[in-house]
């Protein structure tokens, strides 16, 4: 079913309103979808490579609208239906320490799954459910898919072609390293 799906999105790419396809993927991705925006980005970027950064700013803007989708849906089916079932569980406190856990590290969490191959539409969900600040969270999530996005844009506008197995195959993991190597410094630098 997936590869169905990323096909699919292979196909969409090439569509003559292949901007709007990505602005819709782009936005429920954010939220509930299973496959990234970046499987359109890529092939419409090699196809025009001078779109490249209007392509990255088209999932960028419906990135961060779908991330207050995925916040929305954290903070209202927490409240209806989450929060009543934890009371009846015993588990409220728990839950509360849970999320003040989270809000300490919201910002990281969601630059990290927001950069990272790490599920964006999770954290999205989860810092509406924490209640993260709305600020921090719209703000960082700017960053966060700004710099995943403009990266993939800059990288194949400046190479091309040979630069897609990169993207498709390591980038995720280079990104990954990249962030543990930046908590790493900061850790660093904050207890020595």
């Amino acid at each position: 079913m997936l590869r169905r799906l990323y096909d699919r999105m292979l196909a969409l790419a090439a569509h003559r309103h292949a901007l709007w396809w990505l602005a819709l993927v782009s936005f429920v991705e954010s939220s509930v979808f299973p496959i990234p925006p970046d499987v359109m980005m890529i092939p419409m970027i090699l196809a025009r490579p001078s779109r490249a950064w209007l392509i990255a700013s088209v999932a960028l803007v419906a990135s961060v609208l779908g991330g207050l989708l995925g916040y929305a849906i954290g903070a209202l089916a927490f409240e209806q239906i989450g929060q009543p079932i934890l009371m009846s569980l015993g588990k409220a406190d728990a839950m509360a320490e849970f999320s003040t856990r989270f809000n300490d590290l919201g910002f990281w969490a969601v630059l990290t799954a927001g950069v990272t191959p790490f599920p964006y539409k999770v954290i999205t969900i989860m810092s509406g459910w924490t209640a993260l600040p709305l600020g921090t969270f719209i703000v960082t999530s700017i960053l966060a898919r700004g710099l995943r996005f403009f990266l993939v844009a800059a990288l194949l506008w400046k190479f091309g072609a040979p630069v897609r197995d990169f993207i498709e195959r390591r980038l995720g993991l280079v990104t990954i390293l990249f962030v543990a190597l930046l908590f790493g410094g900061f850790y660093l630098v904050r207890h020595l």
